[in-house]
């Protein structure tokens, strides 16, 4: 799955310049490749994950197999449908083949879903490495699945709005049932990520929480590669606890990014109660790394000192002993000489 999404990423690269047919101001491209570029990244990860586990690798080769296929039909859907000109989601045409699609587009999403929420379950009871990298695979899969479950409700909270239409690529009419957007509808996005810059879009916390396990891995393979530098790093306590600061951040970000959306505001234009939650989040993070890394140093200096005393009581114990024998040697030359001297 994540060859074919490589591939993907490739073609729908180049078709971003060959190809002129636009949906909404953006190429139909567009959406393909950054679907591409997701699932590689996900994908990759799953792939090199799953292997790696001690228990119940059966169970984990089948649901990883399970992810592959729902990836293949969700975003192999996405991309005929560019191919094609027209709207992958919430596409509520007549054409046959867009009923058809969307009804398989929605059992992948629930597909990927549902191994996803599995596979998080049974790392629970899985260790993978130290306490660091462990918690840091756990909380990255569980807030993985919150995204895509932020996802699902997508249609839900914009749905009220009404059915609207628009002009596939070609002008041709077509009916969009919900949509993206809180408040708002889709359109006036930003560039590249084409999240609304009007009104609250739900793809933000959605792209937040999928792609939090890379970011929390990452952070756990950094502490341990430190480790080798810095001293106060080889605890695998310390590097927990760290990773732990970095999860509560990465977590309070999905919260409040949802929060935002969820009021109808853009991701970019925060008032004021997000730019205080913004700030307060960052500040208690920090906090947290400060305390830690001040608990860790100290505790490291504690250890050295107490490393120098033993160092020197044994210093000192050798010492001790060295001189009787030292002494005794002495008298024994001493006298010596004088018995030498009477025969």
């Amino acid at each position: 799955m994540t060859a074919a999404m490589s591939a993907l990423v490739l073609v729908a690269g180049i078709g971003l310049f060959v190809d002129g047919r636009e949906l909404m101001h953006q190429s139909v491209w567009a959406k393909p490749l950054k679907f591409g570029v997701s699932f590689v990244m996900y994908g990759a990860t799953l792939a090199w994950l799953i292997p790696q586990l001690s228990r119940a690798r059966r169970t984990m080769w089948t649901l990883g197999t399970l992810f592959a296929v729902a990836g293949v039909i969700d975003v192999g859907f996405i991309a005929v449908q560019a191919a094609r000109g027209t709207y992958s989601h919430f596409n509520a045409g007549t054409d046959p083949f867009d009923q058809i699609g969307q009804q398989i587009f929605s059992g992948g999403v629930f597909g990927l879903f549902g191994t996803s929420l599995i596979v998080a379950v049974m790392l629970l009871f899985q260790r993978f490495g130290d306490a660091a990298f462990t918690w840091s695979l756990r909380a990255g899969l569980g807030l993985a699945v919150a995204g895509m479950a932020l996802a699902s409700f997508i249609t839900g909270w914009t749905s009220s709005a009404g059915p609207r239409t628009v002009q596939d690529a070609y002008g041709r009419p077509v009916p969009l049932v919900g949509g993206h957007g809180v408040g708002v509808p889709d359109g006036d996005g930003m560039p590249i990520t084409n999240w609304s810059a009007t009104g609250g879009d739900l793809r933000v916390p959605h792209f937040i929480g999928l792609h939090s396990i890379q970011v929390f891995v990452l952070t756990a393979l950094v502490l341990a590669a430190l480790a080798a530098r810095v001293g106060w790093l080889r605890s695998e306590r310390v590097r927990a606890q760290l990773a732990g600061v970095v999860i509560f951040g990465y977590g309070a970000l999905f919260a409040i990014t949802a929060w935002q959306a969820l009021r109808g505001q853009s991701l970019i234009h925060p008032d004021a109660a997000t730019g205080i939650a913004f700030a307060a989040a960052a500040a208690m993070t920090a906090l947290l790394a400060v305390l830690v890394v001040m608990a860790a140093r100290r505790s490291q200096s504690a250890l050295r000192a107490e490393a120098a005393r033993r160092s020197e009581r044994v210093r000192r114990s050798r010492g001790r002993r060295a001189e009787p024998a030292h002494g005794g040697g002495t008298a024994a030359t001493g006298d010596a000489r004088p018995a030498g001297t009477l025969r």
